[in-house]
């Protein structure tokens, strides 16, 4: 029996462990999950952005974006024009954006990357970095361009094992949600 004992902890332990772990396989399949939460952002950026989404649409596809990230992550906003940073909540920064006082904006994201592999956290959360490009562009009434720049944005992300339960059973599955989006560098427009 002294035997046993110090065995079960030890499977359970190992049990607790494996749960936490991510296999190889699992990870891809993560990793093309956070990008293509990353590439859904985008496309909902572009479509609050672009003047002629109409508001209650523009308001939906916000609710729909703030669902991808952490509570209380931010998003930091530059310009050309000053040096300071400003960052805002998520659903803040989107509403300022859906706002902006120009008649046309476009907003481009590409060589969506990761930076940083997955790295586990004390409390079993793995943290991930990907790296994006940004390019905003503004136009007036006339359709002339008034503003472009191009930024450089680093994405956090987290992955945590979570549970559901389906049929009574209860089903453990990870989640990736978006943190903080931090601006590395913003340069005049190519």
């Amino acid at each position: 029996m002294k035997i046993f004992l110090p065995l079960l902890f030890l499977s359970f332990g190992l049990q607790v462990f494996a749960q936490d772990h991510i296999s190889p396989q699992r990870k891809q399949a993560i990793d093309s999950l956070a990008l293509e939460k990353v590439r859904d952002l985008s496309k909902y950026i572009s479509l609050i952005g672009d003047k002629s989404t109409a508001f209650a649409e523009a308001n939906r596809v916000i609710d729909r974006a703030v669902e991808l990230f952490m509570e209380g992550s931010e998003v930091g906003v530059s310009s050309l024009s000053r040096d300071e940073i400003n960052y805002y909540e998520v659903r803040e920064y989107l509403e300022r954006l859906m706002r902006l006082n120009y008649n046309k904006v476009d907003i481009e994201w590409y060589k969506i990357e990761y930076v940083s592999d997955l790295e586990q956290q004390p409390d079993g959360t793995f943290v991930g970095v990907i790296t994006i490009f940004q390019k905003f562009s503004a136009y007036d009434k006339e359709g002339q361009l008034v503003y472009e720049d191009v930024t450089k944005k680093d994405i956090t992300v987290y992955v945590k094992r979570k549970e559901t339960q389906i049929a009574g059973k209860l089903i453990g599955f990870w989640d990736v949600l978006l943190g903080d989006i931090r601006v590395k560098e913003t340069k005049p427009g190519e």
